[in-house]
């Protein structure tokens, strides 16, 4: 029970135009070169564009930035007695808000396999610390850019 297998037909995998209505390779090839050339044209006008675009949010971007940086700058100059009491409100609260982690990351300690376990305790926990840290950290950060000292490189001329 030998299996003779079935010849190969070559002659249908490879087949050669040759005929004399089909075009040169030569004028294929030269075809090809064009679109090729022409494709890589329309990127790099593609990619100049977007260059461009990018280039005008990033002044636009820098623009805001500055102004807002002049703008408080002359904010801190106006109200300096402020300033310094804000950076002094910043200090105390960035110890209050280290003795609020330190506690945080002790419950979490102390309850690990109750907070993996149940949804009921997370939540708990969540509620318990989520929002007192996330309005302490806004009230920290808008402290600390209040009471930053100027700096007149940053400022709009």
């Amino acid at each position: 029970m030998a299996h003779d297998p079935q010849p190969i037909d070559f002659a249908s995998m490879f087949r050669i135009d040759v005929s004399p209505s089909g075009s040169s390779t030569t004028e294929n090839e030269g075809n090809l070169g064009e679109a090729m050339v022409g494709l890589m044209q329309q990127l790099v006008v593609g990619q100049s564009r977007q260059n461009q675009l990018l280039e005008e949010l990033v002044n636009h971007m820098s623009a805001s930035q500055k102004q807002r940086q002049f703008e408080l700058g002359q904010w801190k100059e106006a109200n300096p007695g402020l300033s310094r009491a804000c950076r002094q409100a910043a200090e105390t609260l960035s110890r209050v808000q280290t003795q609020f982690l330190d506690n945080l990351t002790m419950e979490v300690t102390e309850n690990q396999d109750s907070l993996l376990d149940g949804e009921f305790m997370l939540n708990e926990f969540v509620d318990r610390f989520g929002p007192r840290l996330a309005h302490l950290n806004g009230v920290l950060q808008v402290l600390s850019q209040l009471s930053s000292i100027p700096n007149s490189t940053n400022t709009v001329q």
